[in-house]
């Protein structure tokens, strides 16, 4: 039995569309967690909103969860769950991660088939004779810094996340996480929790500029997977 921490990565999000930059986190939060020598990444979730979510231009969930199944078709180990567009509202993302946490363990535990989006996990753990999994939230540094917006999140919440489950946080051009942890009592008592990932290769790709690009009439190739791009067309999304 490995004496690693076993890790699954999800990320939260709208994905509307998903982007190149979307799959990339989960890369970057990979190969971090590796070099690091004491975990075992045994797979990447890809978890999108409830459409009660409100979000201005967000397309229905049906569409979204589409575009993330096309983004990921390449990647042997990132999979996309439709938990949460599922769910009869909205789902704060504590309990999101709480739920993919626990519902993963008990999988492990037991002869159950395991959905689509859990397979990879459940299979990849129970080779590596894993008794329990931890679930990491992996994020861009955007995120982690929205923690300070008021009423956005809650402080008991911060506190789940960041001490419980942990947070994987890749860099973006402009911000400073170290320096945002540093201003935070919350984040620095736990700042051993998260890991912060710098993207040398710089991607500012992001669905708000691939929308604006597309109600423009201009190319996204090469930013977003050209399956993406013909659902996109196929379906008249975003104003096409």
């Amino acid at each position: 039995m490995s004496s690693k921490l076993h890790v699954a990565l999800v990320a939260v999000g709208a994905f509307n569309p998903p982007t190149n930059a979307h799959l990339r986190i989960f890369e970057l939060a990979k190969d971090h967690l590796h070099k690091l020598g004491s975990f075992s990444v045994l797979g990447g979730i890809i978890s999108p909103v409830h459409d009660a979510y409100g979000k201005k231009d967000l397309a229905p969930a049906v569409h979204r969860l589409e575009m993330c199944q096309r983004s990921v078709s390449s990647s042997s180990w990132i999979s996309v769950s439709d938990w949460e567009v599922t769910r009869p509202g909205w789902s704060r993302t504590r309990a999101t991660l709480n739920f993919y946490e626990s519902y993963l363990n008990s999988l492990l535990s037991s002869n159950e088939i395991p959905p689509m989006w859990a397979s990879h996990i459940v299979c990849s753990a129970k080779e590596e004779e894993a008794e329990k999994l931890n679930v990491k939230l992996v994020c861009g540094a955007d995120l982690l810094e929205s923690f300070a917006i008021p009423n956005l999140w809650l402080d008991e919440d911060i506190d789940h996340i960041v001490g419980h489950h942990g947070m994987v946080v890749i860099s973006r051009a402009g911000s400073c996480p170290e320096k945002f942890i540093y201003d935070s009592d919350a984040l620095t008592q736990n700042k051993n929790n998260i890991f912060l990932v710098t993207e040398w290769i710089t991607n500012e790709i992001s669905s708000t500029k691939i929308r604006r690009a597309l109600r423009r009439k201009e190319s996204v190739k090469y930013l977003i997977q050209d399956s993406v791009i013909d659902y996109v067309y196929e379906n008249k999304l975003y104003g096409v």
